[in-house]
């Protein structure tokens, strides 16, 4: 097998740390030292801590907007109005099959998506593209069609738990149980459980004020 390459290498000890500590909690010398590189080479391949931290979570979130957009496409090429279940499928599916139970990637991707949810600081959430931005406004499009009475604060509120709900579950997959808490489930119960939980969330009556 191939030795990863020093890009590679950052990329991999980069997702590792800002996982597990954080944008503001990692250092660029914390990051070459487990890659085995010197220091210079974040701004060599990279340019910046920030641009790392966006490389990193791209890396990790262009395949589930790859997953998201694909089961989108084919919603639309069978009915032009999806159902709310169909779209949250399709929209969180790829979430939990990109962070399987039973391995480290799933973990840390798990990890990672939690990171960006909760880092108080600005670069974690800095990331994002034309492609995930496009994404996500397609989906929010459809689901304004699929839950007309809901405004759009709310339908992004609902929107941002479907991501919350999803990285929480899978990151107590990965953790160990805590005593006298129930474990959490690893297999495709666990998707259904959701998919039918966050159904019901995503089409509760709109909140009035």
């Amino acid at each position: 097998m191939a030795t990863p390459d020093t890009r590679t290498q950052i990329l991999d000890a980069a997702e590792h740390l800002f996982a597990e500590h954080g944008y503001r909690g990692t250092s660029v010398r914390a990051i070459t030292k487990l890659a085995g590189a010197n220091l210079a080479a974040v701004g060599y391949h990279f340019g910046s801590k920030a641009e790392l931290m966006g490389a990193v979570v791209r890396r990790v979130v262009e395949p589930i907007t790859a997953a998201q957009c694909a089961g989108l496409d084919a919603l639309l090429a069978r009915t032009p109005e999806p159902s709310v279940s169909e779209l949250v499928e399709a929209f969180a599916g790829p979430l939990f099959d990109e962070m399987p139970a039973g391995g480290e990637g799933g973990a840390r991707t798990s990890r990672l998506i939690v990171t960006i949810l909760s880092d108080p600081a600005e670069e974690a959430r800095s990331w994002t593209g034309p492609a995930d931005d496009s994404v996500r406004e397609r989906y929010f499009a459809a689901f304004t069609r699929a839950l007309p009475g809901v405004s759009s604060e709310e339908l992004a509120f609902r929107m941002r738990g479907i991501f919350a709900v999803t990285a929480v579950d899978r990151l107590q997959v990965h953790q160990q149980s805590t005593p006298g808490c129930m474990s959490p489930v690893a297999g495709d119960a666990a998707r259904r459980w959701a998919i039918t939980f966050l159904t019901a969330a995503m089409s509760a009556p709109p909140i009035r004020p």
